[in-house]
């Protein structure tokens, strides 16, 4: 579903990303772990075209992206979602309207259709009868999966997590992990998520992969990560285990 390959991302003389190549299975949950500023946002936004590569390719969906222009990336940004950090919902409009939102913006749907389409993607995130609430009036938890709604309700192919559980408590954290995996799950959609977080990561994830100074130092299946001789993936392994 996504490739990278030799991927070169600089600002001026610097190397963000250098040289990175891997791959996405169709369905998979793929995790981005590293401590900040190792470039896994930067990775991120090179996949929905919000950055293009110094150098490199990037293949979305059988799609060579790379070196589109705005224009053509349009279409591939419609298979991609994104849920950033924070929730990001518009405050004067309801839970409903924010929801709706992007389904008003690329769909012709009759309301029936688009309410029902609301009602389904904010059960599908363990929201009921919230739909009339403005976004301060529910917890900051509850607005990150009314996000998750509103990403999920245009029907992409991928999602993309920023850093999808900052800020959030220890059991908030394991309901969004947990949602992640299911919406993966239940609507066959290729996940990738830029974390810090290894234990969600051997959790949830199909594969993972650990950046370090724009590098790859690590990828694998969440046994192979587990046992792994890279420094810092026995650095991450080690908290792990400390919080258990």
């Amino acid at each position: 579903m996504i490739k990278f390959e030799n991927l070169v991302k600089k600002f001026g003389d610097r190397t963000i990303l250098k040289g990175i190549s891997f791959e996405v299975e169709k369905g998979d949950i793929l995790f981005i772990l590293g401590t900040s500023g190792t470039g896994k946002s930067v990775l991120l936004k090179n996949i929905v075209g919000l950055l293009t590569p110094t150098s490199g390719n990037i293949w979305i969906d059988g799609e060579e992206v790379s070196q589109y222009t705005e224009e053509q990336y349009l279409p591939i940004r419609k298979k991609c979602g994104m849920v950033f950090q924070h929730p990001a919902l518009f405050d004067s409009l309801s839970i409903f309207e924010n929801v709706a939102f992007g389904l008003r913006r690329h769909y012709k749907l009759n309301e029936d259709e688009i309410t029902k389409r609301v009602k389904e993607c904010l059960s599908l995130v363990n929201l009921n009868d919230i739909e009339s609430k403005l976004p301060q009036e529910i917890s900051y938890g509850m607005q990150k999966r009314v996000s998750l709604a509103r990403t999920v309700a245009v029907g992409p192919q991928v999602l993309l997590f920023d850093e999808p559980t900052t800020g959030l408590d220890p059991v908030t954290t394991n309901v969004v992990n947990h949602l992640i995996l299911d919406l993966s799950r239940k609507l066959n959609t290729t996940s990738v998520v830029v974390s810090h977080d290894m234990h969600c990561a051997l959790e949830i994830a199909d594969k993972i992969l650990v950046l370090d100074k724009g590098q790859i130092v690590e990828q694998g299946t969440p046994e192979e990560i587990r046992n792994s001789q890279v420094e810092l993936v026995v650095g991450f392994m080690q908290e792990v285990e400390n919080h258990v």
